[in-house]
């Protein structure tokens, strides 16, 4: 693991009246270049070519326009932690901001053990978000009293719907999901998904078996500022998944008619920015507190930055609760937030994801506290 005293080294070296905002070509990566262009930091985007346009292109500085200033274009996104890449990020100051993207393609190992630049954020944390990690999400959501669906060990324990998470057989990153209600419903669709090859043996017994719980979801897009020890809600917001929301608009008949020849696919495609009633948001900032006081404990120094939790309001008495089913430890890929009002009950006006992280690095910069912000 590339320890703090190491990134400390770095930013030494780092002319800090310079810095670069930095980050993978992919996931969230113009929400971060926008924000990091609006606290006056120049961008640097790493692509790789066949999906470089976005940011070598139809984005890229010119004028008064644009928020890339500049892009690295490799064969594989993998390549970044080649020392030739390293070494022309460290030359341009670079501080470089995590997201999902970054962590499907370069791979855990390799962020912590190859990838010598500062990184906003908790690096040792990432990996928490994988289920078979041995600290996981659901172990710092158990230590920190979150509430998440039932976890169920074997397919035997089945005594009610749940929902089947198994690495797809050709994307690993993206999760192939079915349905049981009962041991004898698990083995027939997981033998149906292993015959059409859409998962393999290996990725079953990996799988986790969740309680399905029913009710209105809900992504916390939270931020923890480690310079002023406060925990904000930058936005809230719901998933766009394909196939999944196109099923959904049938009625139920045809809904039984096309699952006959469409498989179920809940592979997001986008996010839709939302709100909730006052009432549930004390609630919500609890969940954020529990959250961030756990990862202090468990993964010092703890969460910095962006991070969601992704949630499930169901009905009480008395009250809603919200049962946390997945958490990200980085970037959300939900650019949208910026239109809902939280941030701006705290500011005075609506902030992105990249914004914020931009304000927490500029401000720290200022206040010569860099390398307490990354990792």
């Amino acid at each position: 693991m590339i320890t703090r005293e190491e990134i400390r080294g770095i930013l030494r070296d780092y002319n800090k009246d310079e810095i670069t905002i930095g980050v993978l070509g992919s996931h969230s990566a113009l929400d971060i270049c926008r924000g990091a262009k609006d606290l006056g930091f120049r961008t640097l985007v790493v692509c790789q070519k066949g999906r470089e346009k976005t940011y070598d292109r139809y984005y890229r500085t010119e004028h008064s326009l644009g928020i890339v200033d500049q892009t690295i274009i490799l064969d594989k996104f993998s390549e970044i932690t080649k020392e030739r890449v390293q070494r022309q990020m460290r030359e341009n100051n670079v501080v470089f901001i995590p997201h999902r993207s970054f962590e499907v393609y370069v791979g855990f190992d390799r962020i912590e053990d190859e990838f010598l630049l500062p990184l906003f954020g908790s690096r040792s944390m990432l990996r928490a978000e994988e289920r078979d990690a041995e600290k996981n999400q659901y172990y710092l959501m158990e230590k920190g009293g979150i509430p998440y669906p039932r976890v169920y060990t074997s397919p035997e324990e089945i005594d009610r719907l749940a929902l089947v998470k198994a690495p797809e057989a050709q994307r690993r990153y993206e999760r192939a999901f079915f349905f049981a209600s009962s041991p004898a419903e698990f083995y027939k669709n997981s033998e149906q998904m292993l015959r059409e090859r859409k998962i393999t043996e290996e990725g079953l017994k990996k799988a986790v078996i969740e309680e399905f719980v029913i009710g209105a979801q809900f992504n916390f897009n939270y931020f923890y500022s480690c310079l002023d020890e406060r925990l904000e809600l930058l936005g809230i917001d719901t998933r766009r998944q394909t196939n999944l929301d196109g099923i959904l608009r049938l009625p139920a008949s045809q809904q039984l008619e096309a699952l006959k020849y469409l498989d179920v696919k809940a592979i997001e495609a986008g996010h839709i920015a939302c709100t909730v009633k006052e009432s549930l948001l004390e609630q919500i900032f609890e969940l954020g507190e529990k959250f961030v006081r756990v990862a202090q404990e468990v993964y010092p120094p703890g969460i910095i930055g962006p991070f969601a939790l992704q949630s499930t309001f169901i009905p009480g008495p008395p009250e809603e609760k919200a049962v946390v089913f997945d958490i990200s430890l980085r970037v959300p890929g939900s650019p949208g937030t910026r239109f809902t009002p939280y941030p701006g009950y705290l500011y005075g006006e609506s902030l992105s994801v990249g914004t914020r992280v931009a304000m927490e690095i500029r401000k720290a910069i200022q206040l010569n506290r860099l390398e307490e912000t990354v990792t």
